[in-house]
Formats: structure tokens, sequence, C-alpha cells
């Protein structure tokens, strides 16, 4: 039996939208963001099923406003810890530390900020979750990250986070995985609209 796991990222915050690095900060969906939210619509075939969400406030806003009802916070879809570096700008980051910044984003999975967390740790607190859904077969829901999404995908296909993936994911949309019964992940469909379903 295999499972499925449909996931999709939170809506915009102020940080998000000044580019700024938002890891564990409790950040609200800025009014963009509920509006952006509030423009979709799950498909059909997602509709009725279990959720689970991200205990951050911008996940369970987003949970919310999409009418999902008593989702399941899961702690291990809180995102990235962006350690000593959340609120910062990547494009700031890259000019004051120059080489030594180039030389830790050329480690791929093993990237991580002072004082937080690496792709492949969160790769590793993901995998027991997975697991647990494999085993139970079915269909879920998440509501999560930027981050975890793209330890999934990389999870999903092999992608090291070195050079371009080989999908463009649309943070619009969402991405569905299958799980087979030993946790093992594989991408079904990318870039699932969440805009073409609505009612007009």
């Amino acid at each position: 039996m295999t499972a499925r796991l449909f996931v999709m990222r939170h809506g915009s915050t102020t940080w998000n939208e000044e580019k700024r690095l938002q890891g564990r900060a409790d950040i609200a969906l800025s009014l963009r963001g509920r509006r952006q939210v509030m423009d979709l619509q799950l498909p059909l075939e997602f509709e009725g099923i279990p959720w689970l969400v991200s205990p951050l406030r911008r996940a369970r806003e987003t949970a919310s406003l999409l009418g999902i009802e008593e989702p399941a916070c899961e702690q291990r879809l809180v995102e990235m810890d962006w350690g000593h570096w959340e609120g910062r700008k990547v494009a700031e980051l890259r000019v004051e530390l120059g080489e030594e910044m180039q030389s830790n984003e050329d480690r791929g999975l093993d990237f991580r900020p002072p004082g937080g967390e690496s792709p492949r740790e969160i790769q590793e607190r993901l995998i027991p979750l997975l697991l647990e859904l494999g085993s139970a077969g079915g269909v879920v829901g998440a509501v999560t990250h930027k981050g975890v999404i793209r330890a999934l995908y990389a999870l999903a296909t092999g992608w090291p986070m070195l050079g371009k993936p080989t999908h463009r994911l649309d943070w619009s949309a969402a991405q569905v995985f299958g799980i087979a019964e030993d946790g093992r992940l594989t991408l079904e469909r990318a870039n699932v609209s969440l805009r073409e379903f609505q009612v007009t």
C-alpha cells in the first residue's frame, strides 16, 4: 500500500515579502498573504482528508483560511531553523560573508547557518513521520514551509540541493508525494494548481 501526501506552503508574511530568512520566528500572515490564501481552493480529491499543520502561526492561519477543520499540529513539519541568521537577507549575507557564505552554500544538503539546522537534518526529522504515514496508508494533507517542502522534494528525487532541481517548484501550488510502507518517498505530481478549481 502506498500513502499519498498532499503538501502546500503557507501564505506570505511581511518577512517573506521583505526577503528575510524566516525559520522559527512565529510571524502571522500579512494582509497580502491572507488575500493570497483566500484566493485558493483545494482540489476536490483532497477535500475531506485528514490534515497535518506546522505549529507555526502562519501555517495554522493558512489552514484555517482554507477551511481545514481541526488539523493535527505536527512539530516535525516546523520550518528550518535559521539560527543566528533568522531575520537576515541572503543577499546581505553573501556580501558580508563572501567566500565563507559561498562555501557553506556549496555544501548542498549539509548547508547550515550558524546555530541552525541543515536540510539533511530536516530530512532526518521527517523520516520517522514518513514511516508512520506510509504504514498507515491513505491520503494526508499538510500545510508547512518552503524549507520542509524542499527537503521532501530532495528526499523524493535525490536532488542534492546543488544546482537547479528538475522541477521549478511553484510555492502557490501543491506537491503530491507517494510514501511506501517503508517510508520511501516519491514525487507523484509537482505544482498542482490551487487556483483552477475555484467556483466563479
